[in-house]
């Protein structure tokens, strides 16, 4: 029984971040070559390689034809972030559907019509995603509490347990390649976008890669915490409050040692000259320091949203009548 190809030209986005992903590609491309043949009429590949892990020519040659004239493959001048070579790889996109692989799914080439058949059911990204993300110790904390300001502190959700694998149509797309900001993460900018989403349940967990590394996560989370949320902003406010509380705990403390030698606490202690007055000024500069810290994250946050130039507003359809 011969299956029905569908009427869409699909680009295969698949980025090469590992010596061995860029070994073991032209073996495993072959399998999702099959896939993609049976059920799509048009399609192209796109591989995204960095001086650090390059294609070897020699197995791409030995690929057949018809994948190989299909076949793109980008060679990045120098290494570069995950992020920025995905971004390189969407850039080159023609379909009009592109899905983003993973080397986590490539020898899972059956997620590749799932996800298609899932976006024609009125979705324009569908994403895979794991029943968990195990964790340990303080990854797991740290792992809670990053989310936690995500979720609180912008207007976006993000699923935890997302990949980044995923299909997205012509139009998201395109409204996602408008935002072309130097630092990124991905996650969020695939949520940014709107549009309709669903998702995929797969059994597959979190794959340690090159860029998991402690340095490397803490980066990327700051990135997020600074580009996507008012986290920082709302936390200087918080001091300022803090600190106008201490102001006046200070204050009262220090008129009270002056005129009845006990502090707030009862203790007794003895007057000395002036000391008061500087405790009053210190604590009132303190917290004078606090508000100016406070307006100029506020002047800060303004000046960096505008920096990034993201669209005021995305338009999904227009209809007739």
């Amino acid at each position: 029984m011969t299956t029905q190809p569908f009427k869409s030209f699909i680009s295969i986005v698949l980025v090469v971040d590992s010596h061995f992903n860029a070994s073991s590609l032209p073996i495993k491309i072959l399998p999702i070559h099959e896939e993609v043949k049976r059920h799509f009429s048009q399609f192209e590949y796109i591989i995204v390689s960095t001086p650090l892990y390059p294609m070897d020519e020699t197995l791409i040659k030995k690929l057949p034809e018809d994948l190989r004239m299909n076949m793109f493959v980008l060679n990045l001048s120098s290494s570069t972030h995950y992020n920025n070579m995905v971004l390189a790889g969407l850039d080159r996109s023609n379909g009009d559907y592109t899905l983003l692989l993973e080397s986590t799914f490539w020898e899972n080439p059956d997620l590749i019509p799932k996800l298609y058949e899932t976006s024609q059911e009125g979705f324009d990204m569908v994403y895979l995603k794991s029943k968990a993300r195990k964790l340990k110790g303080s990854k797991r904390l740290s792992h809670r509490i990053f989310y936690f300001i995500l979720k609180k502190y912008s207007n976006i959700s993000i699923d935890p347990n997302a990949h980044n694998s995923r299909i997205i149509s012509r139009r998201a797309l395109n409204a996602l390649l408008r935002m072309r900001e130097n630092v990124r993460f991905m996650k969020a900018n695939f949520a940014l976008v709107g549009y309709e989403s669903s998702s995929i349940e797969v059994p597959q967990e979190w794959v340690k890669s090159r860029e998991d590394n402690v340095a490397e996560q803490f980066r990327t989370s700051l990135i997020a915490i600074t580009s996507f949320t008012t986290f920082l902003r709302s936390l200087m406010l918080w001091i300022f409050l803090l600190s106008v509380l201490i102001l006046f705990a200070v204050v009262l403390n220090a008129i009270m040692v002056k005129i009845w030698n006990h502090d707030i606490f009862g203790n007794y202690h003895e007057a000395v000259s002036g000391w008061a007055y500087l405790v009053v000024i210190s604590s009132t500069f303190f917290a004078i320091t606090c508000l100016n810290l406070y307006i100029m994250s506020i002047y800060l946050s303004n000046i960096y949203n505008e920096m990034k130039q993201r669209p005021p507003y995305i338009i999904e359809s227009i209809r007739r009548y």
